[in-house]
């Protein structure tokens, strides 16, 4: 049995330790791995996963070991794994570096990188980074959307849980009076997720949802954005298990959920509005259309980031299609006022993309079995 040892710094939001949480799950659950999941801010962890207890230095939760990242220092915790992963360039503690160095098989060591779709991904995937000063190499392991990637998380089961989900009409009914939304609306009514950062264009998004010509369902996960829902129905908060309409538009606050019930909302909605990395991969998976609220950054440096991602999702849908969805994510990342009519007319061809282009990630492989491949033929 292979040792891992998976290093978390959570910089801001869930997406790193979400990410990580996903990979040593997979590690340890598919393929037979014993996962260490050290991580420096458990009380953000706990959002995710319940079963965290935030003061517990050391436990065990789903099979996995988790420790406070501060308690590595400890001269008991110093032992190395055969696979060692330093996830977004987070910077293994000095205590542990010089471990590795002294073991007597030097460990596989990882820098898990941030998802990215730009071409120039593929050219440094699984390139090695020598020390400077101790005799050990890092290897770079970039997440992915194109060939030369390593792919992105997909559990094994995770079509089959959604097939399921979709197939029975009491699992939805379920999980709707689960969220206290009464029953699930008919085919008449647009079911929207809407999970982002804070963003100044959804004022104007509510208001053309409000005067739609049809019924529109918003399920808002409390979290960044619910601020400015509640100011758009003139309310003090919107928080779970608030209910406001206006016009079409009636919505729901949702509680934040652990990260294992997550899908279920992807799943259930006809559109998702997603975030960073994690949910962002949620929603390809899902196989519903989606807008994607890339994590913004200053100067519009985010914007290569998003139109890379665009080039490899929206190029095979026809023209205005294609022309509609760039307009539409750009917008909602800055650069302009959604339209929601125009992006909307085209969701027939939305819905075809969202399928076949899950077929085509998923022919890259999953994240977790491409590292756990390239990890294996390293220690031989």
């Amino acid at each position: 049995m292979l040792a891992c040892d998976i290093f978390c710094a959570v910089i801001d939001n869930f997406g790193d330790v979400g990410v990580c949480w996903r990979l040593a799950r997979q590690l340890a659950g598919e393929h037979g791995w014993q996962v260490r999941l050290i991580v420096d801010d458990l009380p953000t962890f706990a959002r995710l996963e319940p079963a965290v207890d935030v003061a517990a230095s050391r436990q065990t939760v789903a099979g996995i070991e988790i420790e406070q990242w501060h308690d590595v220092h400890a001269g008991e915790t110093l032992r190395v794994a055969d696979v060692v992963i330093e996830a977004f360039a987070c910077e293994l503690p000095a205590p542990y570096l010089a471990a590795m160095a002294r073991r007597g098989r030097v460990p596989v060591w990882l820098n898990l990188e941030y998802l990215s779709a730009e071409d120039w991904v593929a050219g440094v995937h699984l390139k090695p980074s020598p020390h400077p000063r101790h005799a050990l190499v890092k290897t770079f392991f970039f997440p992915g959307l194109g060939q030369g990637t390593g792919g992105v998380i997909k559990e094994r089961d995770l079509d089959a849980a959604r097939a399921r989900f979709l197939s029975s009409s009491e699992a939805r009914q379920t999980w709707w009076q689960r969220m206290t939304l009464g029953p699930p609306p008919g085919p008449e009514a647009t079911v929207i997720s809407l999970f982002a950062y804070e963003n100044p264009a959804v004022q104007a998004l509510l208001a053309q949802w409000r005067d739609a010509p049809g019924p529109v369902i918003l399920l808002v996960p409390e979290g960044r954005l619910s601020g400015a829902v509640a100011r758009f129905f003139d309310l003090a908060s919107f928080k779970a298990p608030a209910l406001a309409e206006r016009g079409n538009l009636r919505a729901h606050a949702l509680p934040f959920v652990p990260q294992a019930a997550f899908d279920a909302m992807l799943w259930a909605s006809d559109l998702n509005f997603v975030r960073g990395e994690d949910s962002f991969v949620r929603a390809q998976w899902a196989r519903r259309p989606f807008v994607w609220h890339i994590y913004p950054q200053a100067d519009a440096a985010h914007l290569p980031k998003l139109d890379a991602a665009l080039a490899h999702y929206a190029a095979p849908l026809p023209a205005p299609a294609r022309a509609a969805m760039d307009r539409f994510w750009h917008a909602w990342n800055g650069a302009g006022t959604p339209d929601w009519a125009d992006f909307w007319s085209h969701r027939e061809a939305f819905y075809a993309r969202a399928a076949s282009w899950a077929d085509e990630l998923a022919t890259l492989g999953d994240l977790a079995s491409n590292l756990a491949q390239f990890a294996k033929s390293q220690l031989k």
